[in-house]
């Protein structure tokens, strides 16, 4: 390389006076209040959150019509999984009936999605979406007026994971790297769950009720937490030996068990037996030769792992860059062996493997669906799939 100039060497570059802050007269002006940047905010506040949208006027009306709506899907009984199941030619035929229209299509909130939830309600699509700057987008499709989607600020980092309460989903449990928080929509309040100074990355339940939850680190840690005591604080802290945690995800029939997937590690462990250090996996999975992105049980009997890595296997492109959330492969609740996961393939698409590795379809529309969607859910009953972009966009099929 060659030597750097020392300093004497370099011509010295003149700065004018009103950059310094000084006057012809040689006074130091008073310093200017910095202003705001567009990637800065408000910081949100701890503690519980009034549920007030960002556009929020005088006229409240439509803010109440979609909270209404959202408190009144959520009295019915849910249909558990199992009694959906169906066979395998009907499935691919239910896959072929999903198409995109124009007005399914929805700029929800205003930067990259970062998580998604859907609503289990069979009567009404109701979603809500997450992004990189602690917002979270309500967006009733069914509504076909402007007051069907509206902005809320419950955090101020990366919303980087959400779902509704399988007990409750007039709960609606939203993850940001410094906190878990509750959205009750029957208190109109986003409550303070869990709090802490390392930074979240996921949660799963780990009861049926959604009173404890298994909570990843990036800095590798778990934790407990249970909603019933008091405080902000998670009932256990544990090292399982992750440079990073990504996702944490419980068996779907012995909860006791959960995944976590981080750096090259994909492993199960038992929560019964978690302590702050020395933790033993039960089971890893080996073969991962760069960073896992996710790792998820089959909805069914859990016998079955989907993971997500960017040695793109599957043949399957998973580098999607710096701009857009890394992909993550979920399993469609409907499907034991069948699971979605976002494509860098053009044109731009959604694509359902089975657990073979074969490719059973892939949803695209060239007039709709433009873009990478690297979040995607999938109702737990119903014949609806929504992929969410980095630009806040949602696309329903």
């Amino acid at each position: 390389r060659a030597k750097p100039k020392k300093a004497e060497d370099e011509t010295v570059r003149r700065r004018s006076m009103r950059l310094q802050r000084v006057e012809l007269s040689g006074i130091l002006m008073p310093e200017m209040p910095a202003q705001l940047g567009a990637e800065e905010h408000p910081q949100v506040p701890a503690g519980p959150l009034p549920m007030v949208p960002e556009e929020q006027t005088e006229n409240t009306e439509l803010t109440e019509d979609l909270l209404t709506t959202w408190m009144r899907i959520s009295e019915v009984l849910l249909v558990t999984i199992t009694d959906v199941l169906m066979m395998f030619s009907r499935y691919q035929d239910s896959l072929n009936s999903m198409v995109l229209s124009e007005e399914n299509v929805k700029k929800v909130v205003k930067y990259r999605v970062c998580s998604m939830a859907i609503h289990p309600s069979e009567s009404i699509i109701f979603v809500a979406a997450g992004d990189r700057s602690g917002q979270i987008g309500l967006w009733n499709v069914d509504c076909e007026s402007e007051g069907g989607a509206h902005v809320f600020t419950p955090h101020n980092d990366p919303v980087n994971c959400m779902h509704f309460s399988p007990w409750n989903p007039a709960h609606l449990l939203s993850l940001s790297n410094d906190t878990l928080r509750c959205g009750d929509v029957t208190r109109a309040v986003f409550d303070e769950v869990c709090r802490s100074e390392e930074s979240f990355s996921s949660f799963d339940f780990l009861e049926d009720n959604a009173s404890t939850a298994i909570v990843g680190h990036w800095d590798g840690d778990v934790a407990v937490v249970d909603r019933r005591t008091p405080g902000t604080s998670s009932e256990l802290s544990a090292d399982i030996g992750f440079k990073r945690t990504r996702t944490v995800h419980v068996h779907p029939v012995h909860k006791q068990y959960f995944v976590a997937a981080g750096a090259v590690d994909v492993c199960v462990y038992d929560v019964r037996y978690l302590k702050s250090k020395g933790n033993e996996a039960v089971s890893s999975l080996k073969g991962h030769t760069k960073s896992v992105a996710s790792a998820y049980f089959s909805p069914v009997t859990g016998n079955r792992v989907v993971t997500v890595c960017a040695d793109d296997k599957l043949r399957h492109n998973n580098n999607t860059g710096r701009w857009l959330s890394r992909f993550r492969a979920i399993w469609d609740p409907k499907q034991e062996d069948c699971f979605v996961v976002g494509s860098m393939a053009r044109p731009r698409q959604i694509e359902v493997f089975q657990d073979t590795g074969k490719l059973l379809h892939s949803f695209y529309n060239t007039d709709c669906l433009g873009s990478v969607c690297s979040i995607n859910v999938v109702h737990p009953t119903k014949n609806i799939l929504v992929g969410g972009n980095s630009s806040g966009r949602l696309h329903v099929f």
